[in-house]
């Protein structure tokens, strides 16, 4: 693939920006070690429930035992199997099957002022058919959220909307052959269709990030999708994850592009989520790594995303998924200094659905504009998703070490 993993050369903004950040000032604008307000929508019974489940994930052993057993019991169709994932990682980690089973969760946290984002959680689709349906599942999720004051935005992955390979070839710069090429005006026409709906019901839509050798394809879509719908308002945004070297002077480089063609910047920021295997394949096909060397220049070019965001928001509309409670304090300090209203449509934060509460509803309770990601879908179809959670704890994030840290925390100022 052409240019992978390099950044984009002579970008003077990127050198300027990491010559004059400053980090804010110390004092916090949120205290997130306040576990009082962090599990306020949870009841005793609840809590303890966690504090017995994070117990169970954060056994590497039993996660990778169970992670596999999980997956063969998925592909046997196990009966008993639903119940038990649906009353325990399920019930943690998902909003609900459907969009209706999902409504009390939603209602539940749109009570404590934390939105929703809708994400049907199905994965590795293969079939036009199972397309087709994740597409209208999509049109779905839009009238849904129109209709609920509790849900701002709804995500989507163009790999449940296309073919891996085809996205690969097409970022390759290979030539298609005219059924690969019909083949992907049928998936134009789906992400054009979603993105078409969301403006009309004037719902968010969060494209995401994906590997690299089939990001540029997904780019050029989200490119395409956000100079048609964000003339007036932010409908589509682009994910960048600031893991992979390039994606500081990218963001900077689409921030330009949108202001040359008249349009406003959609900018979903994560630190990423495909490190191991993009580092094995850089190495077996024998080209630079376009993951970070460490976490510290991962954390450095996130937070100078951030503040470019945060500087420029009249312009971008910033997303700031991360469960870095770091890059969090920073954003919220720096909304702070600038006098911008804390909750600005253009400044947004997100967490995942039964992670980082700590951030989430302290960030709520201070005025912030917050929302979690809510998976929903039949079990079996997010048995995936469910796995990346649990694994968690084996990554250099210690995610699940951190949340069961602050459980029994509020476990034991309950007195529970």
């Amino acid at each position: 693939m052409k240019n992978e993993g390099k950044p984009v050369p002579d970008f003077e903004k990127l050198e300027e920006y990491a010559n004059a950040f400053r980090a804010p000032e110390d004092t916090p604008a949120v205290d997130f070690s306040d576990t009082s307000r962090a599990f306020v929508d949870k009841s005793d019974s609840e809590l303890k429930k966690a504090a017995w489940l994070f117990r169970m994930m954060n056994n590497a052993t039993l996660v990778n035992i169970g992670s596999k057993l999980a997956m063969q019991a998925v592909h046997l169709r196990l009966p008993f199997f639903d119940t038990i994932v649906r009353n325990t990682i399920f019930e943690q980690f998902c909003g609900g099957t459907t969009l209706l089973d999902s409504k009390e969760s939603i209602d539940r946290l749109h009570k404590f002022g934390v939105h929703s984002v809708l994400d049907y959680g199905a994965e590795g689709k293969e079939s036009e058919a199972d397309f087709n349906f994740t597409m209208n599942e999509n049109m779905r999720a839009i009238d849904f959220a129109s209709q609920h004051p509790g849900i701002s935005t709804i995500s989507t992955k163009v790999t449940g909307l296309a073919r891996f390979d085809l996205l690969a070839k097409v970022s390759s710069g290979e030539s298609l052959t005219q059924q690969e090429k019909d083949e992907f005006k049928n998936v134009l026409k789906r992400v054009d269709s979603i993105s078409h709906h969301a403006a009309n019901k004037n719902v968010g839509l969060y494209i995401d990030a994906e590997e690299t050798w089939i990001q540029p394809a997904i780019d050029k879509m989200a490119n395409q999708m956000m100079k048609r719908y964000n003339r007036e308002k932010v409908i589509v945004y682009n994910t960048f994850q600031l893991y992979r070297t390039d994606r500081l002077a990218y963001l900077m480089e689409s921030y330009d592009t949108a202001q040359k063609e008249g349009y406003l910047l959609g900018a979903k920021l994560v630190r990423g989520a495909y490190m191991d295997k993009e580092r094995k394949r850089a190495e077996e096909m024998g080209y630079p790594s376009p993951i970070q060397p460490n976490k510290e220049a991962t954390d450095h070019d996130y937070n100078l995303a951030l503040r470019f965001c945060v500087d420029n928001y009249e312009k971008v509309a910033c997303c700031n998924a991360s469960h870095n409670a770091e890059s969090n304090r920073i954003m919220a300090q720096l909304i702070a200094e600038k006098n911008i209203p804390k909750d600005h449509p253009h400044l947004q934060f997100c967490q995942l659905y039964g992670m980082s509460d700590n951030i989430t509803f302290n960030l709520a309770a201070a005025g912030y504009n917050v929302a979690k990601y809510v998976v929903y879908g039949q079990v079996k179809d997010v048995v995936p998703y469910l796995i990346r959670r649990t694994q968690e704890n084996t990554s250099i994030t210690g995610d699940m070490s951190r949340e069961l840290s602050f459980i029994l925390k509020e476990v034991k100022r309950r007195g529970l």
